[in-house]
């Protein structure tokens, strides 16, 4: 297991190139592994990244690949010719995607580590039954989609804080649970519906966590 300052991923949820790295020279030495989602990759593309990894960091590309087998294959294989550490793909996409995922990294080579995506934490029971008509309860939803993520050959998933006790039951030690949606102890929980503090979701298991605007948004990241 990595060190501690490895295991906290900051999420560099900005709109420029500029404003990415200017928060990463505030972070300092203290930051070592930073989240790269949708926003920011849009926006800055490979340069951003190119940037991270000349600064000596670690790179989490989170772009939650979700579509047909085929094209979520060739983009795999993309995304692991770009030297990043961890990257997503949406495990509701279904067994067939997550399998083309893993063909697709494994042709390209490198060692990025697959994760899949089980359910947001924006999401809650009541948005899933009356809006998203999945009758499933989360606890039974994150087990059975992490299995078939293990299952199709992903090295984890990103899973709640709240079902980390379940899945390390289920699965071990041996597979990398990334935890989102984490807060300090009293801190706003903004469009989060199930958040923990860093304390408790390394109590629970987390391989790691991803923090984000409790640090970008702090007026001392």
């Amino acid at each position: 297991m990595p060190d501690m300052r490895e295991r906290v991923i900051i999420a560099l949820d900005a709109p420029t190139r500029d404003q990415a790295l200017r928060m990463v020279e505030a972070v300092g030495d203290d930051g070592v592994f930073y989240k790269v989602g949708l926003e920011l990759y849009i926006a800055a593309g490979d340069a951003v990244l190119e940037d991270l990894r000349a600064m000596g960091k670690k790179v989490f590309l989170d772009l939650k690949l979700f579509d047909i087998p085929n094209t979520v294959q060739g983009a795999a294989a993309s995304v692991a010719r770009k030297g990043v550490a961890l990257a997503t793909v949406h495990a509701l996409g279904g067994a067939a995607m997550m399998q083309a995922a893993r063909r697709g990294a494994d042709q390209a080579g490198g060692e990025v580590k697959l994760l899949g995506v089980t359910i947001l934490t924006s999401l809650d029971e009541e948005t899933l039954r009356t809006e998203l008509h999945i009758p499933r309860s989360i606890p039974f939803l994150v087990p059975d989609l992490a299995q078939r993520a293990r299952a199709s050959g992903l090295d984890g998933v990103v899973a709640s804080g709240l079902e980390l006790p379940l899945l390390r039951e289920h699965f071990g030690d041996d597979f990398l649970i990334v935890t989102p949606g984490i807060r300090p102890a009293g801190g706003d929980v903004a469009d989060q519906k199930r958040v923990l503090t860093p304390r408790e979701a390394f109590a629970r298991g987390a391989s790691y966590i991803v923090v984000g605007r409790p640090v970008t948004g702090a007026p001392d990241p």
